[in-house]
């Protein structure tokens, strides 16, 4: 089959070991902390990631976020290829959020781009999500009403800020891919609260916290965050990070995690798994713990309690081809 362009996900350790793997199209969505287990410090961290882009000639782009690009300079790493930038918070930007806008400064493309509330998408990373892939679209020459269309009809992947269910007014999302504290810190951003100033959050969480450190998380889950549930090996760590600024209390598994949210959630509450670790410890994979998450919860009843063989998923091991590609982003 004939391909105009191939996307690939790439992950730090496959950037570990490349040769001459070069991306016409190279997207950083953002350098946050992460895999601290495996890499010695967070610059270490930075410097394997920007190999996406140190085989790009001076004709190829890098499509990247602002604060991402700040910090590989201040590393003193080069980056050959042509450079866009977005950010949802820095307006110096190239493409960049304002009250819900997203505003591009490029030549010849200036001004507002698409609402985020014409979306099913919400939250800054979203936002910055959609820069960067209207950027990309801008780069290979889309017409932008093409690019907005597409855009505003995407909605979550499973796994990612998925909303599996409403039942009784609360609501249940799946972000079990949030494998660090960052990304679970932008899933209690999106979440938008009924009232300014209160917890509606119930927040399941847990796992290998892979040698990352927590207590930043804490203030916005004073915020945001009326219970915290926690699971896995690392549940010690997660309670002296967060027990200041919400109550926490531990369960054996997902399932009684699921149960003891839905017994206190009232309507409006968001039930949200979002582990802010690697689940690696208690599933296959950083999937299996939604999947898991999914299946109760559409068996809860109006009694809020989900089957006790809630739990039993089958095993599913994805295959996967290798081919070049043309346009590769970052996985986070």
């Amino acid at each position: 089959m004939a391909l105009d362009f191939l996307t690939l996900e790439v992950t730090s350790f496959q950037l570990e070991t490349i040769c001459d793997f070069r991306p016409s199209i190279g997207v950083l969505l953002n350098l946050v902390p992460d895999h601290l287990d495996h890499y010695d410090s967070l610059d270490a961290y930075a410097r394997v990631k920007a190999r996406l882009f140190e085989n790009q000639q001076p004709h190829d782009w890098c499509v990247i976020q602002s604060e991402a690009l700040a910090r590989l300079r201040s590393l003193g790493v080069r980056i050959p290829g042509k450079v866009m930038t977005f950010s949802a918070e820095n307006r110096r930007a190239d493409v960049y959020l304002d009250r819900g806008l997203l505003i591009s400064k490029v030549e010849g493309w200036t001004g507002p781009l698409l609402n985020m509330v014409d979306g099913h998408l919400s939250g800054p990373h979203q936002a910055e999500n959609l820069m960067a892939a209207l950027l990309v679209g801008r780069i290979l020459r889309i017409p932008l009403e093409t690019a907005k269309k597409a855009t505003q009809s995407f909605k979550t992947l499973p796994h990612r800020g998925e909303r599996v269910r409403e039942l009784g007014g609360v609501l249940y999302i799946n972000d079990s891919k949030a494998g660090n504290p960052h990304a679970t810190a932008q899933a209690l951003r999106s979440v938008r609260p009924v009232r300014a100033g209160e917890p509606n959050i119930w927040l399941i969480a847990g796992g290998d916290d892979k040698g990352l450190q927590h207590h930043d998380l804490g203030p916005l889950i004073s915020q945001r965050v009326k219970g915290v549930f926690l699971i896995g090996k690392s549940r010690d760590r997660l309670r002296a990070a967060w027990s200041l600024f919400a109550p926490c209390q531990f369960c054996e598994d997902l399932v009684e995690a699921i149960s003891g949210a839905a017994k206190q959630a009232l309507p409006s509450d968001v039930v949200l798994l979002s582990p802010a670790c690697s689940s690696l410890d208690m599933f296959r994979d950083d999937e299996h713990p939604g999947e898991v998450f999914r299946k109760a919860v559409n068996q809860l009843s109006t009694s809020r309690m989900p089957s006790k063989d809630a739990s039993a998923v089958e095993s599913v091991v994805p295959s996967f081809d290798q081919k070049p590609s043309s346009i590769a982003a970052d996985k986070q």
